[in-house]
């Protein structure tokens, strides 16, 4: 058999996170986000799982709208970046995306826009802290009457922010955020969506009648300490491989490029088939953890482009051809990211193109 590095996708599980969603965030209607290829799970993939069950769907780009057209979906898709150009307008409105608007700019072309082929619905995005995208709030109601006079665009205007420190449930700052949103829009007509992934977990006041989430929807957690399970969510991807050798390494003896560890003492060393050319972070560190069979045991040495390799001393009946798990639902991929000195969300969205995909209906 061919060497392969495997990412299984558990489908029961995003539609799992999706109704728990749901459930959390009613009556608020819910965004599945699924920009980046899905967080590195596959777009048409997700989007097939959680086809009549995701209330709308939200991607960075158009291009990931068309995709998401293509392949038969027919909810509403909002773009989160809106128009790159001018002539990205008369492709949103023939595929019937949402596009959201952050800039002046953008505010230009619209106004050349055609009704010709259907009114172009729209989100004003309110900059209320994360300084990134977005009008100032005091320019809302300015841009929100603009918006719903111009003849290509749907009189009804969304109204949406993005938090900037939601994974901080004591903070100050979301709790500001929120009271500038509210103060800025508290006048004009449209439905509001301000809660991401973590706001929808640590933030009730922010439910709005739109949720944008992405990290929950496969399990994730950006909660400092915190894993997508701890919150009643279930991993949607499973990352394995094999051990491709078991050697015999002597006491004080290097292992790895540059010899960054070294044996304590005489002791069996694995060889797994996965490195940063699949997508494992080189950045982590000798002792994160990775199961072999169902033992738990450290790696050592340097993350290399095609191997990893393993202390086996806490697992001595490890041989050749054994199943490896890098992450999943009995090792949290957080905990991997935390010694990688990252995100979940930045592992699972790495994933390379030699990685084999399979999909799990379970």
């Amino acid at each position: 058999m061919s060497r392969t590095t495997v990412a299984t996708i558990h489908l029961g599980a995003l539609r799992h996170n999706l109704a728990r969603i749901k459930a959390m965030a009613a009556p608020a209607q819910v965004m599945a986000v699924v920009k980046a290829d899905a967080y590195g799970h596959g777009l048409e993939r997700v989007a097939r799982a959680l086809d009549g069950a995701a209330d709308a769907f939200a991607v960075a780009a158009q291009g990931d709208g068309l995709r998401l057209r293509a392949a038969g979906h027919r909810q509403r898709i909002v773009v989160l970046s809106g128009p790159d150009r001018a002539s990205d307008i008369a492709e949103m409105q023939r595929l019937q995306l949402d596009a959201a608007i952050h800039h002046e700019s953008q505010l230009a072309w619209l106004d050349g826009a055609s009704s010709s082929r259907g009114p172009l619905r729209v989100w004003l995005k309110v900059d209320t802290g994360m300084h990134r995208l977005g009008f100032p709030p005091e320019r809302a109601a300015e841009i929100h009457a603009r918006l719903a006079s111009m003849p290509g665009i749907d009189p009804e205007v969304g109204l949406l922010t993005h938090f900037s420190e939601s994974e901080e449930f004591e903070g100050e700052e979301t709790r500001a955020q929120i009271r500038r949103f509210n103060e800025a829009v508290k006048n004009l007509a449209g439905p509001r969506a301000l809660s991401n992934s973590a706001g929808v977990l640590g933030w009730p006041d922010a439910r709005g009648d739109w949720v944008r989430t992405g990290g929950l929807l496969y399990g994730l957690s950006v909660v400092p300490g915190k894993s997508g399970a701890d919150f009643g969510f279930r991993p949607a991807m499973t990352l394995t491989t094999r051990l491709i050798a078991v050697n015999r390494i002597r006491r004080g003896e290097r292992v790895g490029y540059n010899g960054t560890w070294t044996c304590p003492e005489d002791m069996p060393v694995g060889v797994a088939a996965v490195g940063y050319g699949d997508g494992y972070p080189r950045s982590a560190a000798s002792g994160t953890p990775v199961l072999v069979g169902d033992r738990r045991v450290p790696l050592v040495g340097r993350v290399s482009m095609d191997l990893i390799t393993l202390d086996l001393r806490e697992a001595p009946q490890a041989k050749v051809g054994d199943r490896v798990t890098l992450w999943g639902a009995e090792l949290p991929v957080e905990h991997i990211a935390a010694q990688a000195g990252t995100i979940s969300y930045d592992l699972t969205c790495g994933m390379t193109r030699r990685v084999l995909f399979v999909e799990d209906d379970g």
